[in-house]
Order: C-alpha cells, then structure tokens, then sequence
C-alpha cells in the first residue's frame, strides 16, 4: 500500500510539472502569428518586417522602410518573456541616440498585442491586429508636438 501511494504521488508531481512546462512563455507563444516575413508596399516606399523565433521566450524583428534605393527606417525589435511580463523593445537608428526603448504589453486576444510607454516621446503605444493568417495591421500612435497622431500600416506575409 505504502508503494502504491508513493508512486501514485510522484506520478501527480510529474504531471503538475510538465503542466506548469506547457503554461510557460504563454504570452510570446501567443503571438507567434507575428513570425514570418511581412510587408507593406505604397507610393512612398516599401516598409519590410521579418520576424524569427529566437528560442522559446523571445522573438526577433528588423523593420526597414525604403524609398527607392534609399532606407529611411532602422530599427531592430525584441519581443520577450520573463516570467509574466512581456517587453516589446525597439532601437530604432539615428532615435533615441540609438538606445532601446521597451514598451510593456497592456492588452493581449487572440489576434492582438498592444504595447505602451508613456513616457516616450512618439509613439507611446504600438499595436498589432492579426487580420488573417497572412495579413496584419501595425499601428504607431500617441501624442506628438502636442497633439494625438497615429500611422497604421497593412502589411501582407510574403513568406
């Protein structure tokens, strides 16, 4: 008797460990719709993100907007868990003496994450709305020179 309780208890833990394994990452996981290669193409240039998953909490962009043969646009982006928190954290080149600025997640579905940082000059909030499976939309917005301002972009996934 004495076995089979042992063994009953040291199976529960097994299993309550490997849920607790299954629940980890849960918020970046949920946003592995962003992953992919994605792209917006209009009269004033071509904005390009391409996402890759780096290990099981975080995830890495680089974003570029080019106009002819010129980039106008820099910047390299880093999704990450730690623990609950997730950080969506931009260094954009030639802003912010091109440090990062982290921006904390604020409101999560399915098909949404929305990131702020009030303190930071513009934009205090980015978001991402999963359209389909191959279509998104990313949203800038925020106050600037003193008044609300916001660009949305329709990107298509090209790979």
């Amino acid at each position: 008797m004495f076995q089979k309780t042992t063994l009953l208890l040291l199976l529960l833990a097994i299993v309550s460990c490997k849920n607790s394994d299954s629940n980890k990452n849960e918020k970046i996981k949920a946003t592995s719709w962003l992953l992919g290669n994605w792209e917006n193409k209009s009269a004033d240039g071509n904005l390009t993100e391409n996402w890759k998953k780096v290990n099981d909490s975080t995830f890495e962009a680089q974003s570029y907007y080019i106009k002819e043969k010129d980039t106008l646009h820099f910047e390299s982006i880093i999704l990450q868990q730690k623990g609950e928190e997730l950080t969506y954290t931009a260094t954009v080149k030639g802003q912010n003496n091109d440090k990062p600025v982290a921006f904390k997640l604020t409101a999560a579905t399915d098909k949404q994450v929305a990131f702020e940082n009030l303190k930071h000059d513009y934009p205090q909030k980015i978001s991402y709305i999963q359209i389909t499976p191959d279509s998104l939309v990313a949203k800038i917005s925020g106050i600037q020179q003193g008044k609300p301002s916001s660009e949305q972009f329709s990107m298509k996934k090209i790979k």
